[in-house]
């Protein structure tokens, strides 16, 4: 009992006097802020951000490195940096299968999601559903929907594990320093996204990919020289547990490392597994085609290429990058656990919250140690640069999607209700949909905020799995409807909706369940508060299983609702459908809708001839136009004929390239299949 009170005091007194960082690492993390920011507004001053298209969608001419990395880059966000190397830290390399994952994935983005969506000509997701299906539900719900995802999923967790980063680095635990560190970031975010759009966010996408990279390269070669090498770690790891460890109920030590940690595919048995192969093989196979194939902010980068060939080469490129994880993420939170296992590794509920504020666990700080701990003055700061640039490429990219997202899909609803009670002119203008946007993005960071401490109080202390298990209750109807939307001709509108509809409400009730109750941590004396019921649904049916048994129903349903009402006309779907994608014919709308205006370019007078305080405001929103302070050229105005034509030629390429591209796509596909055979 002596021993581990005096050890107990030891970890509280390092952790008090923490390691802070020096003067070489501000000077680090200052220079990196300055040339980003420099980047950023550079991109956003050349691009044509006064136009909806070139705000929202780059003006759909962006080359395919800077699309691939901002695939990459709006996907690793801090989140991944501290979750990754958490999950890493506690149960092995199993959370490396959804990086991997995601490599298949991409492949079906590029080669049978982006062509219909590029030959649609629309800008967002929802708004393809609502050229599908016709009417404004679907498009409404899944709008709405899909900014509760950003914020419960998304900016939430990113904002949470960059604020415990900046903590952890300035040896401040309080959570008042947690609140300042999630406004700073905040901040600097919103002006990326706020003054520039899509260009600047993929440019600075672009630029912090490569720092990410070369940053998280250089902390993993220094953990494995730590660590002793790559089997040293495999023998060491699960011997790396804490001199404190709590007792659950059945009399086992906490924070035991699985016997499994080296395999991909583990064991189905309820309880036994946070990664049972199953549920890695289907239900993450949904959830993935969800994320990478239908979720705004993912679809976006894609959206903007130039052609087909840049959107599949970024595709690929972004592939090629989902390799890193496992190696520059993964394997370092294991190694932090084998180096510093009474902090990483933490099992007692009491001494944890001290340590890290969370009674769940600290293998959230794996990553924020190494970096802290390993690396000289100036590595340090460069790597919480590391850290910041995968906080704002990700921050900046949900913020750009979700600003799109209601600007185009709900304000544009929204305002026709709104046309004859404010007196508002029928057709909105381009200034009006941009400051729309982005005042949106304030409103969206606040309500992000609130959901913190909800995160903060999770009791598994792992942030990734956190994040998987919220898209894995919500985002099943979405991946079916949409893959039932492009490969099932027969899909309605009815059958959609209603899909959706019970899947959400299916999917609701397992979110209330998960999340209405704290659930008390290993070695916590505290009882449970969960009836028996919710332990079953809970306890023994993992997250990723309920997400097949969640798509299976939403299918089913919109299939049966489908049959049984109307068809939509053929003539109806040209474009819209994967088997349609080339068709050149005119499109007929599935309804008559009145037009939101999104589409309309509303030329404003003249710089000139405004008064100087609305050239001034239009220059601080970005609707300016060009930097000679002249607006464009109106646009050649095409016929339907020739619209429908052009954008089923858009999905011609040249030979050659869709030959180079193909052979790359097959090579990329059998590299991620030998790493699930190699560490199955």
């Amino acid at each position: 009992m002596t021993s581990t009170i005096e050890v107990s005091n030891t970890l509280l007194q390092e952790e008090e006097e923490g390691t802070k960082l020096g003067w070489p690492d501000v000077v680090v993390i200052v220079v990196y802020f300055v040339f980003v920011l420099g980047v950023g507004l550079f991109s956003s001053w050349k691009s044509q951000r006064g136009t909806v298209s070139g705000y929202f969608l780059a003006s759909r001419n962006m080359h395919w490195i800077p699309v691939g990395a901002s695939l990459f880059a709006s996907n690793i966000g801090s989140g991944h940096f501290i979750g990754l190397a958490g999950s890493g830290a506690a149960a092995g390399i199993g959370v490396a299968g959804f990086e991997q994952s995601a490599v298949y994935v991409l492949m079906l983005l590029g080669w049978l999601f982006v062509p219909v969506y590029m030959s649609s000509g629309v800008y967002t997701m929802p708004e393809y559903l609502r050229e599908r299906f016709g009417g404004q539900r679907i498009r409404v719900y899944l709008s709405f929907l899909a900014l509760l995802l950003y914020i419960f999923t998304k900016i939430s967790a990113d904002l949470y594990a960059g604020a415990l980063f900046i903590q952890l680095a300035l040896n401040k635990t309080s959570p008042e320093w947690l609140y300042l560190s999630i406004l700073f970031l905040l901040a600097v975010a919103a002006v990326f996204t706020i003054a520039g759009g899509l260009t600047a966010v993929v440019w600075t996408d672009f630029v912090q990919t490569i720092l990410m990279i070369v940053g998280a390269f250089i902390l993993m070669v220094i953990s494995f020289i730590k660590v002793g090498g790559y089997e040293s770690l495999v023998e060491r790891f699960p011997y790396a547990t804490a001199t404190v460890r709590a007792v659950d109920a059945q009399n086992n030590h906490c924070g035991e490392p699985p016997s499994d940690y080296m395999n991909l595919l583990r064991t189905i048995e309820p309880g036994k597994s946070d990664y049972p192969w199953t549920g890695m093989i289907f239900g993450l196979s949904i959830n993935s085609i969800w994320y990478w194939c239908t979720d705004q902010v993912i679809v976006q980068r894609t959206l903007a290429s130039k052609n087909m060939c840049h959107a599949k080469a970024g595709c690929i490129l972004a592939a090629y990058l989902k390799f890193l994880p496992l190696w520059l993420l993964v394997f370092p939170g294991m190694a932090a656990r084998v180096l510093y296992p009474d902090r990483v590794a933490c099992a007692s509920p009491e001494l944890c919250e001290k340590i890290c504020g969370s009674r769940g666990g600290c293998s959230n700080i794996a990553y924020a140690e190494l970096v802290l701990n390993l690396l000289p003055s100036g590595l340090s700061g460069m790597m919480l640069a590391v850290m910041m640039a995968a906080l704002m490429s990700s921050l900046t990219s949900i913020f750009n999607s979700a600003s799109t997202i209601f600007t185009i899909d709900v304000w544009g609803l929204l305002r026709q209700r709104l046309v004859h009670r404010l007196r508002l002119s029928v057709t909105p203008s381009d200034t009006e949909l941009l400051i729309v946007g982005r005042f949106f993005v304030l409103a969206l960071v606040a309500v992000s905020v609130l959901w913190i401490p909800v995160i903060q109080n999770s009791s598994n202390s792992k942030l990734f799995d956190y994040v998987q298990s919220i898209s894995a209750f919500l985002a099943p109807p979405i991946c079916a409807v949409y893959l039932l939307a492009l490969f099932w001709p027969r899909t309605n509108e009815p059958g959609a909706f209603w899909g959706l509809m019970i899947g959400l409400a299916i999917g609701l009730l397992r979110f209330i369940l998960e999340f209405s109750h704290t659930i008390p941590p290993c070695g916590s004396s505290d009882p449970d508060p969960r009836s028996d019921f919710v332990k079953v649904i809970v306890g023994q049916v993992h997250y990723l299983h309920f997400s097949c048994f969640l798509f299976l129903i939403t299918g089913a349903v919109a299939v049966s609702f489908s049959l049984l009402t109307e068809p939509i006309p053929e003539d109806r779907l040209y474009r819209l459908t994967f088997w349609t994608r080339r068709d050149p014919r005119v499109r007929r709308p599935v309804q008559e809708i009145v037009s939101n205006g999104t589409e309309q370019m509303h030329m404003e007078t003249p710089q000139s001839e405004l008064p100087a305080w609305r050239r001034y405001l239009n220059i601080v929103c970005g609707t300016s136009g060009s930097s000679a302070g002249l607006t464009e050229a109106p646009q050649l105005q095409l016929s339907e004929e020739e619209k429908a034509e052009a954008a089923a030629a858009f999905l011609d390429e040249p030979p050659y390239w869709r030959k180079f591209l193909n052979v790359n796509a097959v090579i990329c596909l059998a590299l991620t299949t030998f790493i699930w055979g190699f560490y199955a």
